[in-house]
């Protein structure tokens, strides 16, 4: 299982740090945490870039995602 990693922002709706997912893309990693926690409103995830196994993805939708992978939500930085 993915080992999903939430920062304290996320906590905010999750009460955990961590939890770990059963999933082989992103998408089913995001569809598990939304199932798992109801009240978290989907763009608070989705709308964040991801961190998969230390890669940066702005849009990861179909990325793979391992069983031993480790997932962190980051906040998107836009330059200018």
């Amino acid at each position: 299982m993915a080992l999903v990693i939430f920062s304290s922002e996320l906590q905010k709706f999750t009460g955990e740090e961590r939890v770990e997912v059963s999933a082989s893309t992103y998408r089913q990693l995001v569809d598990g945490i939304l199932k798992r926690y109801p009240d978290m409103p989907p763009e608070e995830i989705t709308e964040k870039a991801v961190s998969i196994d230390g890669m940066i993805i702005q849009d990861p939708l179909l990325d793979p995602v391992d069983e031993n992978s480790e997932v962190h939500f980051l906040d998107r930085i836009s330059g200018g």
